[in-house]
């Protein structure tokens, strides 16, 4: 996958992304508002063995680049049923609320849409990420249809 917008690029995840994928998920400051306030603890072997692993049917690991420079991720599985279950992080503290994640995730929705002929886009977030859900909710168009407690343990 590769979307542009500008100075905005979405791009599939390749092996030489581990490196970077992995140590920002083994960051507890990028992972906190994700409730992993440890981090992962994976490996750059498990990285590199999801990103093989992937394939428009199934979903895909992204890398989001801003100025020609990854500042986050994002990813979206296929749940079945035309449903898509997406996720972003801007892993770069300096590059968040600047509304580049707003415009990222309408890239993705709308090639979601359009090109892989999704029906239906749902997203998890952490009920205490109040910066998401309100992008998600006021910005996107999302609408809370759940809201699930103690669905992990960090």
């Amino acid at each position: 996958m590769y979307i542009k917008n500008n100075d905005l690029v979405i791009r599939s995840a390749a092996e030489s992304d581990a490196k970077l994928l992995t140590k920002w998920w083994n960051d507890g400051n990028v992972m906190a508002h994700a409730g992993f306030p440890q981090g992962l603890g994976t490996t750059e072997e498990k990285t590199i063995a999801q990103i093989k692993a992937d394939s428009d049917e199934s979903g895909r690991q992204l890398i989001i680049e801003y100025k020609n420079n990854p500042i986050g991720e994002m990813n979206y599985k296929n749940a079945g049923s035309l449903t898509a279950v997406i996720g972003i992080k801007i892993c770069e503290s300096n590059l968040q609320e600047k509304g580049l994640g707003t415009v990222f995730l309408k890239m993705l929705i709308g090639y979601l849409f359009t090109e892989l002929e999704y029906e239906k886009i749902t997203l998890d977030t952490n009920v205490n990420n109040a910066r998401a859900r309100y992008v998600y909710s006021q910005k996107i168009g999302f609408r809370e249809v759940r809201i699930v407690n103690d669905a992990w343990k960090d």
